[in-house]
């Protein structure tokens, strides 16, 4: 059977894709905060106090969900991570780092034409050079919770294309 001339073309599967959700503890301070809000709409009576605590919750559940849903994947011949798609052929070999390197990198080894996508609650992070002359940016840093992982996924894409 052959595909229609309307059906997508397939779809290379991720190599590797990871989101970098927040920690359980934010979650129960997005409760708090909207807890917060019903109490200091209180005074003003019972609608109040539930439009506060809806409109809090609210607003406190959209900032930790959006700041959680930072992907990376590698996927047909590209790094994706978050905005920026890269080619992988402008990239060098990718160095895990564990927790200590990778708060080192985040701080004073950090160069500021580094594109980073961190994540301060991950503890393990890929630093991967990048190869390209045109591109000012010296390295990808990335927060990972398998950063072993990424790092093979990378590698056999470089060594693959």
């Amino acid at each position: 059977m052959q595909p229609s001339p309307a059906s997508p073309a397939p779809t290379a599967a991720p190599r590797f894709d990871e989101r970098l959700t927040a920690p359980g503890s934010w979650w129960v301070i997005t409760v708090l905060l909207a807890l917060s809000g019903g109490l200091v709409m209180f005074p003003l009576g019972t609608v109040a106090t539930l439009g506060g605590l809806i409109v809090a919750g609210a607003l406190a559940a959209v900032g930790v969900s959006s700041y959680g849903s930072a992907r990376i994947r590698v996927v047909a011949g590209s790094l994706v991570a978050g905005d920026a798609r890269i080619p992988v052929s402008a990239l060098g070999v990718p160095e895990v780092l564990d927790a200590e390197e990778a708060r080192a990198w985040r701080t004073f080894k950090a160069d500021p034409r580094a594109f980073m996508l961190l994540r301060s609650y991950v503890p393990g992070a890929v630093r991967i050079e990048v190869t390209d002359p045109e591109d000012p940016t010296p390295y990808v840093y990335l927060s990972s919770r398998d950063p072993e992982g990424l790092a093979a996924a990378v590698e056999a894409a470089r060594t693959e294309g």
